[in-house]
């Protein structure tokens, strides 16, 4: 009775089990899992090993990562403690319907998009033929692109951890980035600093009260940053104010979803906007030449990135 009663002692741990769901669907890596779970990397490593141990997973190295997946023992029915995973099949499929498990599930999603961002996979005439093409990322072809666009004032409006705010300022001449919290921005800080950025000036404030002077910068981007603002209208506007004539606002966003758990756990104060409903907000902010496009979309995923853009219309003169 040892062996069994310790196996499900293992299975009675909540990350356990959601690493176990995960590992059914896909394989992952230890950053991957760490990233979907929002556990610490610790945690996730000592959990990964005593599901190793108690044969539940197994590992496999791989272009210099260790992946996990649920064994092919458990799937079968031969872990020697009967049909096991019909048992867990029927608890995943429960948690399914929860607002962790589709959160879970999104962070999934965004794991398999940025592989395919980084790694095309092409198939040949026989389908079962499949070629690998490493570097092929979007991240390599932004900055490409960059090389085509002249060296303007941008404002990294919402800028987050810099992420954004560096690959811009590879091609900007001066980017100004603004975020709500001190903490994000002393971690964008320290990144700018590792890649050797000089200039990008930081500004702590809101999207609605933006501590940048009357048409200091050519583009705004608001990337991801909408659906936190506590006035999107504002917060369009104000990215209007500071821009020069002839301008641009260009916001990625995610388009209007059902998806409640962002609130508590993303933060996120809207869920989503529609088409027309940026249309309208650029409309009114006073921006021309408005144009939205689909940004990303992924089978499986509830999330559509919209992309929206519009220019600040230059003064007649009189």
């Amino acid at each position: 009775m040892q062996a069994p009663a310790a196996l499900y002692r293992l299975l009675g741990d909540d990350a356990r089990l959601r690493l176990l769901r995960l590992l059914a669907l896909e394989r992952l890596n230890v950053t991957e899992l760490t990233g979907i779970l929002g556990i610490a990397q610790s945690g996730v490593s000592r959990h990964l090993g005593l599901l190793r141990d108690g044969g539940l997973v197994s590992e496999e190295r791989d272009g210099g990562f260790t992946y996990y997946r649920v064994a092919t023992s458990v799937r079968d029915g031969q872990n020697g403690v009967g049909p096991l995973w019909p048992l867990l099949e029927s608890q995943f499929a429960g948690a399914a319907a929860t607002a962790a498990g589709r959160a879970d599930l999104a962070r999934l999603e965004e794991v398999r998009r940025v592989r395919k961002e980084n790694f095309d996979v092409h198939a040949g005439p026989d389908t079962r033929e499949r070629q690998l093409v490493p570097g092929r990322s979007w991240a390599a072809w932004a900055r490409a692109l960059g090389h085509l666009l002249p060296a303007v004032r941008v404002a990294d409006l919402g800028c987050g951890e810099g992420y954004l705010t560096v690959e811009t300022s590879r091609w900007a001449s001066r980017v100004i980035a603004v975020d709500r919290s001190a903490e994000v921005l002393k971690r964008a800080r320290m990144l700018a600093s590792r890649r050797r950025v000089s200039n990008v000036i930081w500004k702590r404030g809101e999207l609605e009260k933006l501590p940048i002077r009357d048409a200091a910068v050519d583009v705004a981007l608001l990337s991801q940053a909408l659906h936190h603002a506590a006035d999107p209208a504002l917060a369009i506007r104000e990215a209007v104010r500071i821009l020069s004539p002839g301008g641009r606002v260009l916001i990625l966003d995610l388009r209007e979803h059902g998806e409640a758990w962002v609130r508590e756990r993303l933060g996120d104060r809207w869920l989503g906007f529609s088409g027309d409903e940026l249309r309208r907000l650029l409309g009114e902010a006073g921006l021309a030449d408005i144009k939205i496009t689909t940004g990303a979309r992924r089978t499986g995923d509830p999330f559509t990135v919209l992309v929206a853009s519009g220019v600040k219309t230059r003064r007649k003169r009189t």
